[in-house]
């Protein structure tokens, strides 16, 4: 059964919430209103704003229980959540109340909301779709729970140092985090190492008996997660590792004070910091065994679930759907098959139909370094009884495959389970392909890209599995909350109705895409955040712009196939430009990038060191007259989100086609009326059918060129290179030193590099990008025209809404609704 969301407003007035707040700030926080700061301000608030969120969350959850709705458990290695306190009001409808009644105290609600600290538990799109699909899921009244790990330091803070990246570390919990429950009753024991036994059970049956080496705990934090007007309040549990004792008193005792607290910071270490550098053995052994343990506790938390409610967890497919977000939880095949024969007792058979029943897996990637794969003898020293597991998983597929008739020893090869070309390693993309009934991509091209490469054997193989659920983003979090402005825009036009529907309400938009007055409008609000972005980059890094210049903006994890270097090719050739034929009437443009390089991605970091060196030779130019100014913002997070996404003029979304699984930071920019350039590539493919090819600056190869390109043997950057003198000359400004006079030969491995081997056809799309960009300067000279599409842009982008994503796995893959 599936009930109608509760979508009841929460029930308070003006007072009832100050009081409220004055009740927190005594009781809960322990300080009096005159001499309060503003962080105790922060946490009363939250605290009040939590109370209402529980009595949705208690109702919802007794609702579940009442009517044995389906459950979804969607695992994912981050979330990615940002700022609650906001979205948390807005979401139940009792914003304007709150400002009221803080205003009543004189609390500024708007400065006050900027002390929470950003949730720093993930890294990117991945963590930040895991958190728009929550919200979606609350909205729509899917019983879901949520499960990650509570990072204590999550994502490392970027700091910009003489213009390298320097990781520091996130502080998020310094003060507390006044959104959780600590569940001190809730913890799961997480082994180890360790050798597996095989011994006769009562009934002469032969059972591997697991004896671990090592065991940690799991304690469980649960975050309430409420959906539009309270629609209902879902849970994202969050677990922290414990050792099994927090002192060894006899070691302490014999003064040994380190290594008596030494199991604890091996066993804390799992849940101290999101995505440890995996360049080392060890750094490698710590990213399997967070995997592992927030994996592991999840499943014995759902199982106890539901054995509280059903008698035997044969059941587990038709009552619990387990969704895998990207390869990090896909040992939850090889544990699922472990909780169900070795602690359940079901037969093998019988719990590999439970297993492939219950888990799907979402796939994010078509990069081949990206499908995660583990050494066999890691595996095998920290997982032994898992990697037993595998081997008859595998051992069964290939015995399967075989007396089906296929005999093929290449492709018996590439479909098993264990790769044997480079060290025998485990294939975890194929482990989490052949545990789940439904396999998804996140656009179209990346669904039928992975058709067609990285999973085309076994596509072939099960041609039944593989199915597409484009992205999409929550228009609560990025178009509400992030761009009021626009929002009261919409409202006046199309009443609240678009708020509530957005999906089938904004396309009425398009009737004011020409209506002189409303462009007008449009523009005055762009032009306020666009104000706002300037003053925060004058503030984080001194740089002075003119918010009626074009912003520019790619703003997105530095990666060498999203291609930052394209976007900064580009600038130079422009900034050459302008100092060349000072006669044209160029544009004002802003050259705005933000995003983190992954801390021993060495070539990322040396393109955000480029990005910054090209920014302080052009912004200290004055021959450019001011027509050009870049900035790099530094620890780009949720919140700079933000406040960038509604200022920006044009979104750049320029990855190699073809590599991309999908993106939704160009959905955002699109929902706020930006302009995209990009290539068709991911979700842009789906964006260009509903916006309109003319409302975008498509550029480049395809991804069937890129194809042709990378194996036809004949493709030279150095040609390339050679036919452009406008790229030719930017490389040759980069590689000797025109923007690193201090160290002159800083960028000659990075261009010889790139015309030796260039991976992801920089050079072959560049006087192609080159183009594009002449025709975003064209049509910026035509008001009237670029409104017209920005307007176009925002009205036509209801479809990608992460609640329309939700309903296509809730209805097709999960039967949850």
């Amino acid at each position: 059964m599936s009930p109608e969301p509760l979508t009841r407003k929460v029930n308070v007035d003006v007072d009832e919430f100050r009081t409220a707040v004055l009740a927190k700030l005594t009781y809960a926080v322990g300080k009096d209103p005159e001499h309060a700061f503003d962080h105790d301000w922060f946490e009363a608030i939250a605290l009040a704003a939590r109370d209402h969120m529980v009595d949705h969350w208690m109702d919802h959850t007794r609702q579940i229980y009442r009517s044995q709705q389906k459950r979804v458990y969607y695992l994912s290695l981050e979330f990615l959540i940002g700022r609650l306190l906001v979205d948390s009001l807005s979401n139940m409808g009792i914003l304007d109340i709150a400002r009221e009644a803080l205003d009543g105290l004189g609390v500024d609600l708007d400065k006050i909301r900027l002390l929470e600290p950003d949730a720093a538990l993930g890294n990117g799109g991945l963590g930040r779709l895991a958190a728009c699909f929550m919200e979606s899921m609350s909205t729509l009244g899917v019983a879901a729970h949520g499960y990650g790990i509570r990072y204590e330091h999550g994502l490392f803070r970027q700091a910009i140092i003489d213009g390298w990246q320097q990781e520091q570390t996130e502080n998020w919990l310094d003060f507390g985090n006044p959104w959780e429950f600590e569940r001190p009753e809730v913890i799961y024991p997480i082994s180890f190492g360790g050798h597996v036994e095989g011994t006769m059970d009562s009934d002469g049956n032969l059972r591997q008996v697991w004896r671990p080496g090592e065991t940690v705990r799991a304690v469980a934090y649960d975050t309430p997660v409420v959906g539009w007007k309270g629609a209902s309040v879902n849970t994202l549990r969050l677990w922290r590792a414990r050792a099994m004792e927090d002192l060894h008193l006899e070691r302490f005792n014999a003064g040994d004070h380190l290594g008596a607290v030494a199991d604890v910071a091996r066993a804390e270490s799992i849940s101290r910091v999101l995505y440890p550098a995996d360049s080392t053995e060890a750094g490698q052994e710590l990213r399997l065994r967070q995997e592992y343990f927030f994996v592991s506790a999840s499943l014995q938390d759902l199982l106890r679930r539901h054995l509280n409610v059903y008698e035997t967890v044969n059941s587990l497919g038709e009552h619990a759907a387990i969704q895998m977000n990207d390869t990090h939880p896909s040992i939850a095949v090889a544990e699922l098959m472990r909780l169900l024969v070795d602690i359940h007792q079901l037969s093998w058979d019988e719990a590999w139909k439970v297993t492939v029943e219950t888990l799907s897996y979402t796939n994010h990637t078509l990069l081949p370094e990206a499908l995660e794969t583990w050494p066999v003898g890691l595996m095998e020293r920290m997982l032994p009884r898992h990697m037993q597991i595998i081997y008859l998983i595998n051992a069964q597929h290939i015995d399967g495959l075989r007396e089906k008739g296929t005999h093929d020893i290449d492709l018996l090869r590439t479909v098993s389970l264990i790769e044997e070309d480079h060290g025998r390693r485990v294939r975890m993309g194929n482990l989490a392909f052949l545990g789940s009934h439904s396999i998804n991509g996140v656009s179209a091209l990346h669904t039928d890209l992975m058709r067609s490469t990285v999973f085309s054997d076994l596509n072939r193989l099960y041609p039944e599995r593989i199915n597409n659920k484009t992205n999409g983003i929550t228009f609560r979090r990025w178009l509400y909350q992030a761009n009021p402005k626009l929002t009261a825009m919409l409202v006046d036009k199309l009443g609240n109705a678009v708020l509530d529907d957005p999906e089938n309400n904004l396309k009425r938009l398009e009737a004011f895409a020409d209506d002189a007055a409303y462009q007008r409008r449009f523009a005055d609000q762009r032009l306020h955040s666009k104000e706002a972005l300037a003053r925060i980059i004058q503030e984080r890094i001194g740089v002075t712009v003119d918010p009626k210049a074009l912003f520019d903006v790619q703003v997105k994890r530095i990666h060498e196939y999203k291609r930052q270097l394209l976007n900064l090719l580009h600038t130079v050739a422009l900034y050459q430009a302008i100092r060349a034929t000072p006669e044209k009437p160029w544009v004002p443009r802003v050259k705005i990038f933000a995003g983190k390089a992954a801390a021993s991605y060495h070539q990322a970091k040396l393109i955000i060191k480029l990005s910054n060196d090209i920014a302080r030779t052009i912004n200290n130019d004055p021959t450019v007259r001011g027509l050009l100014k870049v900035a790099f913002l530094p620890n780009y997070n949720v919140s700079l989100a933000e406040s960038i996404i509604p200022a920006a003029d044009l979104s750049e979304q320029i990855s190699t086609a073809g590599y991309e699984a999908s993106g939704t930071s160009n959905m955002k920019f699109g929902l706020n009326g930006a302009l995209t350039i990009g290539t068709m590539d991911g979700a842009n493919v789906e964006m260009c059918e509903y916006l309109g090819r003319e409302n975008m600056f498509i550029f480049g190869l395809s991804a069937d060129e890129v194809e042709a390109r990378k194996h036809g043997g004949d493709y030279s950057a150095h040609q390339e290179a050679a036919s452009s003198h406008r790229l030719n000359d930017v490389l040759q400004a980069i590689r000797g030193g025109v923007f690193s006079p201090d160290d002159p030969s800083r960028y000659a491995g990075l261009v010889d590099g790139l015309l030796s081997y260039d991976r992801f056809l920089v050079c072959a799309d560049f006087e192609s990008y080159w183009s594009a960009q002449m025709k975003v300067e064209e049509l910026w000279r035509h008001p009237k025209q670029w409104w017209r599409s920005a307007i176009l842009n925002t009205a036509r982008m209801g479809w990608f809404s992460s609640d329309r994503t939700i309903r296509e796995y809730a209805t097709e893959i999960w039967k949850a609704l």
